[in-house]
């Protein structure tokens, strides 16, 4: 009995405190850390009929936790981008399942190319082009970037030779150092110079592209290769890289190809890390773990893939990426690096970035010539099912992992002790900070959530680092010692920001970091399609001064200079004012009813041009004011009160109309259509 009430008394105040989470799935690390610290578990039990799904073989259960996966499953659950869902604090702490089925890979093409309207950055010094193949217009793109491509692999083959004759099949033998007589003594397929001056008159042409000096050219003018010629020089590429056909070139074409490879790699940034070879990447989007990738070289090739697949040509779920042909090599074995980061808030953007990583080991050495998976595919849910290569370099780890530090001590080996503090983490954090600007607009973030992601990259010879893709729900399971550490270590460190910063701003966050945190934004209220202007009229200055000031006393003049110049045109506007009580006789209900006629005549002959007024009625008061209004028979006069304390003067202004709207007397709001000078009658 003692139990259960402490029991129910923890219980109690957990539920008071709002320290009440639930997990779909095996995480160890994070239901102990998080009942350390008083949380309360509610178990998910599951029903017939529930709504809640089991764990999905393709769909990872968390963001952050260990994989539903056995440990010696290490398969990466990795999703595409969604709204960071899981753990909402102003209820309870949630692991939920995921289940967005959008590739990431997609999302990243599309959104990095946008990144210029968000920073000073371009995505192609950081991320391998990508076309989606299942859009039409990405679709042209990516063969067109083929042609290109090629092209430039033909003058980089031939600066290659060094002004010797280029041959694919006498350099293979010599790097292979295989002394074995050749099984066939018939001579090398030739290729004439002319399929040089082909490849520089293309290249030239995209230079003249990039520096828009096209943008007087015809629409319709044909380019230097039609799709027809395109095709024919891939064949006779083919023939150079793949056949070991021997590259003819004259002297004077290696002088010019140099130039042109200069100009180049300044609009250019992938030159360096594209090769020569033209190897691709083809992923269904839709999938995690390596499934379905496959590098290719022949442009034909990869477009019959996508085309004898109708389904995801559909949705537009096949991408293909630009291969990093010239990537760091450790003991001639191509790696990757996982980095980890998390975001805690997408307004204002806030991004914590891991500084421990671990990097990811193929099994087999590293060839251009063997385009197999085993090779260029460094994920452990690949590797793990094959036996390493008997011909990989002894200082290589069994388990194909290395933690960051032993990384960083490598590189110093190298002679390259500041390339990670200069090169490579600033690289990575700032890729990771344009690749969240671009998609904060694409996210429904809700506030009170965080998610983990991590990200793949791949450097370059230069220690560049190059982002692959970025997961969501990165695997925590511990498949080898170190990742074992590393996350545990991470999903601690995790619960520091995300629930004890949000107690003690200054607590430790472990090996996070705070690398980005925008100013905050005001997201405007969504309007729809209906959109409304809504405004006030202005009032127009003279009525406004009239009003306040009285008449101005230099108008009368400047108004009766123009009376004088358009005295060809007479008329006699009359005014009958109707009855209107006196100030002194209100009680007795008197009326008085003044009458005023102004009578403007043009100047007959042998007159000298004076224009003659007669005014009769009482000159003590001013005048009403004439009241216009707008009806169906026309414009009617009505009058308007004047204030009896107001007495015209000589050369006074009366106005001629008011509102035309006739809905206020007020003079505030009138509108003068006509003013004429007002003068007492002469007296006999």
């Amino acid at each position: 009995m003692g139990r259960l009430r402490n029991a129910r008394i923890h219980v109690e105040r957990a539920v008071k405190q709002k320290k009440i989470f639930m997990i779909q799935g095996r995480y160890p690390v994070i239901r102990c850390l998080l009942r350390r610290r008083g949380w309360v578990e509610k178990k998910m039990v599951h029903h017939s009929g529930t709504n809640l799904p089991p764990p999905q073989k393709d769909l990872d259960s968390s963001v952050i936790g260990d994989s539903d996966t056995t440990e010696d499953e290490d398969e990466e659950e990795d999703e595409a981008f969604r709204p960071p869902q899981l753990f909402d604090f102003d209820d309870f702490l949630e692991f939920d399942d995921l289940d967005g089925t959008h590739a990431l890979m997609v999302g990243l093409c599309l959104n990095l190319r946008n990144l210029p309207w968000f920073d000073e950055a371009d995505a192609d010094s950081f991320f391998p082009r990508c076309y989606r193949l299942g859009a039409e217009d990405d679709k042209k793109a990516f063969i067109e970037d083929f042609w290109l491509t090629a092209a430039r692999n033909v003058l980089k083959l031939v600066v290659k030779s060094e002004w010797k004759s280029y041959s694919i099949q006498a350099e293979e033998e010599e790097a292979s150092g295989d002394k074995q007589p050749k099984k066939q003594e018939k001579k090398p397929v030739m290729v004439s110079p002319e399929f040089v001056d082909e490849a520089l008159c293309a290249c030239e042409e995209h230079l003249s592209n990039l520096a828009h000096m096209d943008i007087d050219k015809d629409l319709g003018a044909p380019l230097y290769l039609s799709p027809e010629g395109w095709s024919i020089f891939l064949q006779r590429y083919y023939q150079v890289v793949h056949e070991g056909a021997e590259l003819r070139h004259l002297d004077a074409q290696v002088q010019r190809c140099e130039d042109i490879l200069q100009q180049l790699r300044a609009v250019v940034p992938q030159m360096d890390m594209e090769g020569d070879r033209n190897i691709w990447i083809v992923k269904p989007g839709a999938k995690s773990r390596g499934r379905g990738i496959m590098c290719m070289d022949h442009l034909e090739e990869m477009l019959k893939l996508v085309d004898g697949n109708p389904m995801m040509m559909k949705d537009g779920k096949w991408v293909v990426q630009k291969y990093i042909e010239r990537p760091l090599l450790i003991f001639g074995t191509k790696f990757d690096l996982r980095q980890w980061f998390l975001v805690t808030d997408w307004n204002p953007l806030t991004v914590w970035f891991y500084r421990d990583s671990y990097i990811r080991f193929s099994t087999q050495p590293f060839s251009l010539k063997n385009l197999d998976n085993s090779v260029h595919l460094c994920n452990n849910s690949i590797q793990k099912h094959l036996e390493n290569s008997c011909h990989r370099h002894p200082l290589l780890p069994s388990d194909n992992m290395w933690s960051s530090q032993k990384f960083q001590a490598h590189l110093k080996e190298m002679g390259a002790p500041d390339a990670w503090s200069t090169v490579i983490v600033p690289g990575m954090k700032a890729a990771v900070i344009h690749a969240l600007q671009t998609s904060q607009d694409t996210v429904q973030c809700r506030k009170a959530s965080f998610e983990l992601y991590g990200a793949d990259f791949v450097f370059g010879e230069d220690f560049q680092p190059w982002l692959i893709e970025i997961n969501a729900s990165p695997t925590m399971a511990p498949s080898t010692a170190v990742t074992a550490r590393l996350c545990a270590g991470v999903q601690a460190d995790t619960l520091r920001v995300v629930i004890d910063r949000r107690l003690d701003r200054n607590c430790d966050t472990g090996a996070f970091e705070l690398i980005y945190k925008q100013p905050a934004v005001e997201v405007p209220q969504y309007v729809g399609i209906r959109l409304l202007v809504e405004g006030s009229t202005i009032k127009k200055p003279l009525a406004m001064y009239h009003r306040r000031m009285g008449v101005h006393p230099a108008l009368p003049h400047l108004l009766t200079q123009r009376g004088s110049g358009e005295s060809k045109d007479s008329g006699t506007l009359t005014h009958r004012s109707a009855p209107r009580k006196v100030a002194g006789a209100r009680s007795l209900g008197h009326t008085e009813k003044p009458t005023f006629t102004a009578t403007t005549s043009a100047p007959g002959k042998g007159k000298k041009g004076k224009a003659k007024t007669e005014v009769s009625g009482s000159l003590r008061k001013l005048p009403e004011v004439a009241h216009l209004r707008r009806g169906r028979a026309g414009m009617q006069t009505q009058p308007l009160p004047t204030s009896p304390a107001s007495t015209p003067r000589p050369g006074c202004l009366l106005p001629m109309c008011s509102d035309p709207r006739g809905g206020s007397s007020d003079c505030n709001t009138a509108s003068w259509w006509a003013l004429r000078p007002c003068q007492p009658q002469a007296r006999p």
